[in-house]
């Protein structure tokens, strides 16, 4: 830069030095807090023990205030109560906070398996999880009366948590924060140590369930194992989620009515494919419970009936609906004599060059023309995959209930003239069907009725009935009444 300063010696002025420039201790409390919103809770704690100065701003509520929150999808609690501050509260959950954070899990217990809600109680200051349940409001059907020969199912679901049996819970005074607490007052004369723990026992306040659960932290398979472990047909290998359901980690699970009745052996619970050795080895997609029953004695009893039931999540993105995708969800179906089962209705990403760009309405197009448009070359495109989140004894849960290979021209059947469906795109569907025991499955041709995009139809051609499927609305779980 040119001095205009006659006078001047120097022609231009120096490069900048570091001491130029403030340091970190020296910005306003503004700019450190605003530098620490951009930092995960570990890299908090850490940047904490530099100085006296970034200790007191680490430990301003403010930061954890926003983890707290940021684990809390629907559930925008007011108070760390029955904590004193947001970062007691936030230590006190501290592993357990990635189980809010994606509040539905599903399990691959038996060939039914489970869908489970997880989220915070504010009154009391705990993470709980609970199974959510559906039934049928109203059984059997009607013909249609475009065909008479076809049965329509009627489906008015009632979904309800099961609030009398949670699957996990975890309080505030659980015992390891009690001794935590203890190890960390001033009075203490033992110091804490940073131990790592992958499982954890779980204490249960409803006292209904006889059987010892703890809770295991899980480590996710490797590429490598991946492929040595992972089976292409049922089971998989006991890999867990299954390949059907798109998952960035995947773990070993052991449902025993699967792996034989057998209970897993000590090796292999303790084996480093399935256990994690420290903190940066667990898995925040995965989990398992571990259960049992004790006979005799605290001290001198054995256990019968363990089981390891293993649980996985969904990325959001797989059921959080767009424009374009207006299908993906959490869904709810109608199986007849099996009652209801949960679903994952997942439309992948279409990658043909251009798709992703947003289409620009012309100026001679009407709204009508623009929507038909919109409709045909960004929502009418693509595969529709129905999966089993929970499952029954035919087809299990992990599996595809049924496929529309194209949404577009290629699968499209027509438009619905008669009632119930007048005005809703028929495209073609092939539903999947097996004897007991998952025994002999096939793909069946059916029709896929898009109804709405919060409710669907699917005509069983070879067995003459229509089946409806709706959207769940998980966030109406997610905070305590």
């Amino acid at each position: 830069m040119v001095i205009s300063d006659p006078g001047s010696v120097c022609s231009s002025t120096s490069p900048a030095t570091p001491r130029d420039f403030p340091g970190l201790l020296e910005l306003p409390t503004e700019l450190i807090d605003t530098i620490f919103s951009y930092l995960t809770p570990l890299e908090i704690v850490r940047l904490s023990l530099v100085c006296r100065k970034l200790f007191v701003h680490a430990t301003d509520d403010i930061h954890w205030h926003r983890h707290v929150l940021s684990s809390l999808p629907g559930n925008k609690i007011k108070s760390p109560y029955p904590c004193k501050t947001w970062r007691d509260l936030f230590v006190a959950h501290n592993q357990y906070w990635f189980l809010t954070k994606y509040k539905i899990w599903f399990c691959d217990r038996s060939l039914i398996g489970q869908v489970v809600i997880i989220r915070y109680d504010e009154r009391r200051g705990c993470i709980e999880g609970y199974r959510l349940l559906a039934t049928r409001s109203r059984d059997g059907g009607e013909p249609w009366a475009a065909n008479p020969g076809v049965h329509i199912h009627y489906f008015e679901p009632k979904l309800a948590l099961h609030l009398d049996k949670p699957i996990l819970q975890f309080n505030v005074d659980s015992l390891e924060n009690l001794m935590r607490i203890s190890l960390s007052s001033p009075d203490s004369r033992t110091r804490a140590t940073r131990r790592f723990f992958p499982e954890h026992p779980m204490r249960y306040s409803h006292g209904s369930d006889p059987r010892f659960s703890t809770f295991v932290l899980a480590k996710p398979l490797e590429e490598g194992d991946l492929v040595h472990h992972m089976e292409d047909h049922y089971p998989y290998g006991l890999v867990w989620p299954p390949p059907t359901i798109p998952a960035t980690h995947r773990v070993l699970g052991h449902p025993s009515d699967i792996a034989g009745g057998l209970s897993p052996s000590h090796d292999q619970i303790t084996s480093p494919t399935w256990r994690p050795s420290n903190r940066s080895e667990v898995s925040n997609l995965t989990f398992r419970i571990r259960q049992w029953m004790e006979l005799g004695l605290p001290t001198i009893g054995f256990h019968i009936g363990e089981e390891i039931v293993t649980y996985s999540t969904l990325d959001p993105v797989l059921y959080t609906p767009t424009p374009e995708r207006p299908w993906r969800g959490i869904w709810i179906g109608d199986y007849s004599v099996h009652g209801c089962e949960f679903l994952l209705i997942n439309q992948p990403d279409i990658e043909e060059e251009g798709y992703k760009e947003p289409l620009v309405r012309l100026e001679s197009e009407s709204d009508e023309e623009f929507q038909a448009r919109f409709l045909s070359q960004k929502v009418y495109r693509g595969r529709l995959e129905a999966i089993k989140l929970t499952g029954d004894p035919n087809v299990p849960r992990g599996e595809y209930t049924f496929l529309a290979d194209d949404l577009g021209a290629n699968g499209f059947v027509g438009i619905a003239r008669e009632p119930p469906f007048q005005g809703a795109r028929v495209v073609k569907s092939r539903g999947h069907v097996a004897g007991v025991g998952f025994i002999a499955d096939k793909y069946i041709d059916s029709q896929l009725i898009l109804v709405s995009h919060n409710r669907l139809a699917q005509y069983w051609l070879e067995f003459g009935h229509i089946s409806f499927f709706e959207r769940v609305d998980i966030d109406q779980f997610l905070v305590p009444s």
